[in-house]
């Protein structure tokens, strides 16, 4: 069985490393570091205040009067609390769902209760029409899972093209642009911090799923699979326990890509207005104050340093080469 190893850290990216730490840092401190202002307190006596000013302003102030340096800082943590969860979510859901595609394909079977299971609580989840209704198919699923089990009846087993639902709700999702797909969303319903975080896992799920499926396509393949199912190890166990985790394996250097493609994607969105509330500080946000003021150039200079040294530090993460012993 091949051995997934890491080459050595570039000075690069040990640059990058400590970086990201410190950034992580600040975000993490953020409630208790001593800056002088909060980031949605203004400072109405020094509207659009040039760095080191009067008022303590080290970093200046936007338009609004804000402090440039808290917002920068809690910009910091919003976007790790945004982020991070959301590449992570997205990378599990991408992973369970490519993995099933890989290694049951379309040839799976499922019992007939477990598809009113799984109905009935797509149905009531996705707020279809009459969700009561929905509920009621989950329930009598549920019931019936209950009743065979306890019973040991037989019930019949219909056929579930896993591979072709999965990827063919991901070639959907990539035909249509992330950021028109994610505004598009957004702008049907009231975006907050958890309602942005399902839209971004849920938008970001395609391409972990696309590279756990091509790998599961060769670890099911591989000598000690077919060694478990000789042995009669049930096929969910040996998928979970096996072969999924040896799957995983390319999801470790694509997961500082995937938090680099997010923080530019909540960013952009902050900038066009739709993304965070405005009371969340956010450096896309702040970017877009500059052009309220557009001879304020601290506003545009500081996030824009910020966001371009954490996404190179992300791509110079993802870049880390692998290799097989």
């Amino acid at each position: 069985m091949a051995i997934l190893t890491f080459a050595p850290l570039s000075w690069a990216q040990k640059l990058a490393l400590l970086w990201l730490g410190l950034v992580v840092l600040a975000a993490g401190l953020a409630p208790v570091l001593p800056l002088p202002y909060r980031p949605g307190v203004p400072d109405l006596a020094h509207l659009a205040q040039a760095p080191f000013g009067p008022g303590r302003h080290w970093l200046g102030t936007d338009p609004q009067g804000r402090d440039v340096l808290s917002v920068l800082v809690f910009g910091a943590r919003t976007a790790m609390l945004l982020t991070l969860p959301a590449a992570v979510m997205a990378g599990l859901l991408g992973a369970a769902a490519g993995g099933a595609a890989g290694y049951w394909g379309n040839t799976t079977r499922l019992a007939a209760p477990w598809w009113l299971l799984g109905v009935g609580s797509t149905w009531w989840a996705l707020r279809l029409p009459v969700p009561l209704l929905g509920l009621v198919v989950a329930a009598l699923g549920l019931g019936l899972t209950l009743a065979t089990r306890l019973y040991r009846r037989p019930v019949p087993a219909w056929p579930v093209p896993i591979n072709a639902v999965v990827m063919g709700a991901a070639t959907t999702l990539d035909t249509i642009p992330r950021l028109v797909l994610v505004v598009a969303l957004a702008a049907s319903t009231a975006v907050s911090q958890p309602v942005l975080l399902a839209l971004l896992t849920l938008t970001s799920w395609p391409y972990p799923a696309r590279l756990v499926r091509a790998q599961m396509l060769r670890v099911r393949a591989l000598p000690f699979i077919e060694a478990a199912r000789a042995a009669g190890v049930p096929a969910g166990q040996i998928w979970l326990r096996h072969a999924l985790p040896q799957a995983l394996q390319p999801l470790r250097t694509t997961l500082p890509l995937s938090i680099a493609g997010l923080l530019a994607l909540e960013s952009t969105l902050s900038f066009l207005g739709i993304g965070l509330p405005p009371d969340v500080a956010s450096w896309g946000r702040l970017l877009a104050t500059a052009r309220e003021e557009p001879t304020a150039w601290w506003i545009f200079l500081f996030p824009s340093i910020l966001l371009i040294i954490s996404m190179l530090s992300l791509n110079a993460l993802g870049r880390q080469r692998r290799i097989l012993g």
